[in-house]
């Protein structure tokens, strides 16, 4: 049987130029039709919310960014789909002069991003793209798609894995995961944030990942009893038994499994634990605890799984449950309780080849729906011991000692910058001239960051109910200016159309 839709394999084993929303192409078509294409432009992607109602947020997707960028181009089949649509007059959409304009065009910007597991807060870009303005128009949809969702569940593990404190947390949540792309990227993104190992062994072979896993209850149900069960595993699998206890009794199961550890060692081997997946997690560790260590197995590890996330593994460990190893899920690879990342990727400069820069800024009845002009950076200021603030500034305008700056949203919020402060630019060069200049640490080197990055922030921003906000003001001149560009386009919105 032949088959006209791509099989999952080769899915993604071609151009993804395509991976955009239609109206950036259409807009970038009117560009190259108004003769604009060749304006130089500078966007931001930012958020305005941290997710989960929380105090950080952890970046991430950066190497997906470097990726694509350095494959992007239109093949044939691209040219090929795009030279069909249709527009509302059935004639066709784009005509062969511009489909011959993208059949050569390339990434040829530059790009300035935060790199993976570095800390960010509201309004400060992630990623910041200088280049023609069609580049960087197409651009918007994937590179929003490649930083959002990772960028959430970073931050989701990294929640997790400060609720479970020294305990390891094990990433399992590919079957409810949004599609083989989402159960992936999830995988990579949670070990970002700290998780120890996952049970995708596929994003183990990709990103190097560790694997972990037990056995389900289907095990046990294909066996007539639970001893059976677990003796025929621990035959199966002498050097890895971490029984699941609970598919009938969670207590007799975890007797029976005692029973089977005692056959281990008489054979030299060692049960390295159980598995608690329903119940009350709180009571069953602990009493589990009791007999495992009367049975002499007090390095027996408990393992808990079960719909958790960080509120429930606060609450169990304020209760003191005695689990060693966190299971967690679905609540991690969907981050339920907030699916989605509010990013946004915005124009805030543009000029003509040459020419100064026109600062651009998106006006809306909230202020904290208003863009920042600009070419932006951010400046973190920190002292021996922590992170103290974070500065928006303009390129055009570099931050000098005794600079002040203020809370977007509460001007008469002010600080300076001090003699003597330490500071470092959070956005680093990855592409100059379409060219990547970035050298890419391994996923375990930006783990590694991502840890140190959380612990040079004070505890309250960590919290998971009410946070401490961290202070990320924009720099006095730069706020002066957006407020003065309010004005002026408020102004010339306000002048009567004529006829």
């Amino acid at each position: 049987m032949v088959h006209s839709n791509p099989s999952i394999p080769h899915l993604y084993d071609q151009s993804l130029a395509l991976l955009t929303d239609l109206y950036q192409l259409t807009m970038s078509y009117g560009y190259w039709k108004m003769g604009l294409n060749k304006k130089e432009s500078v966007f931001h992607l930012f958020f305005r919310r941290a997710p989960f109602q929380g105090g950080f947020t952890i970046a991430a997707g950066l190497e997906a960014v470097v990726d694509f960028l350095e494959k992007f181009h239109f093949d044939a089949s691209d040219l090929a789909y795009l030279e069909q649509l249709q527009g509302a007059d059935g004639k066709p959409h784009f005509p062969p002069a511009f489909l011959d304009y993208l059949s050569t065009l390339k990434f040829t910007g530059q790009v300035d991003a935060v790199p993976e597991g570095t800390a960010v807060f509201p309004y400060e870009p992630i990623l910041r793209i200088q280049g023609p303005l069609i580049e960087c128009q197409i651009l918007e949809t994937p590179l929003l798609n490649l930083i959002n969702f990772p960028t959430l569940i970073a931050t989701k593990a990294a929640r997790i894995c400060l609720a479970a404190k020294d305990d390891s947390v094990l990433e399992f949540g590919m079957r409810r995961a949004q599609g083989i792309d989402g159960a992936l990227t999830a995988s990579r993104a949670a070990y970002i944030g700290g998780c120890d190992s996952t049970s995708n062994v596929l994003a183990g072979k990709l990103f190097g990942i560790p694997v972990r896993g037990t056995h389900s209850h289907s095990w046990i149900m294909v066996f007539d009893d639970e001893l059976e069960a677990f003796k025929s595993y621990a035959e199966a699998m002498p050097d890895n038994c971490v029984f699941l206890v609970d598919t009938y009794d969670t207590l007799e199961g975890v007797k029976k499994a005692i029973e089977v550890g005692v056959w281990l060692k008489s054979q030299g081997k060692k049960m390295l634990g159980i598995r608690l997946d329903s119940g009350d997690l709180a009571d069953l560790s602990i009493k589990s605890r009791e007999l495992l260590n009367q049975a002499g197995f007090n390095d027996a590890v408990i393992v808990a799984s079960n719909e958790l996330d960080e509120t429930i593994i606060s609450e169990l460990k304020r209760q003191g449950a005695q689990i060693n190893v966190w299971g967690v899920g679905t609540n991690l690879v969907t981050a339920k309780d907030q699916p989605a990342l509010d990013g946004v990727y915005k124009l805030s400069a543009i000029r003509d080849q040459g020419q100064a820069w026109k600062y651009k800024l998106k006006l809306s009845e909230q202020m904290l729906k208003v863009s920042n002009p600009g070419i932006l950076q951010v400046k973190r200021i920190y002292s021996d011991k922590e992170n103290v603030a974070d500065v928006i500034y303009d390129m055009q305008m570099p931050l000098k000692e005794g600079s002040r700056m203020v809370d977007p949203l509460d001007p008469t919020k002010e600080r300076q910058l001090k003699r003597g402060t330490h500071s470092k630019d959070l956005l680093v060069p990855i592409f100059r001239d379409g060219e990547c200049i970035y050298d890419l640490p391994s996923l375990q080197d930006i783990r590694k960051h991502t840890q140190q990055e959380l612990k040079h922030f004070h505890v309250g921003i960590k919290r998971f109910l009410n946070p401490h906000v961290y202070f990320v003001g924009m720099e006095k001149n730069l706020y002066d200016m957006k407020i003065q560009l309010i004005k002026q386009v408020r102004h010339l919105a306000s002048i009567p159309a004529t006829n």
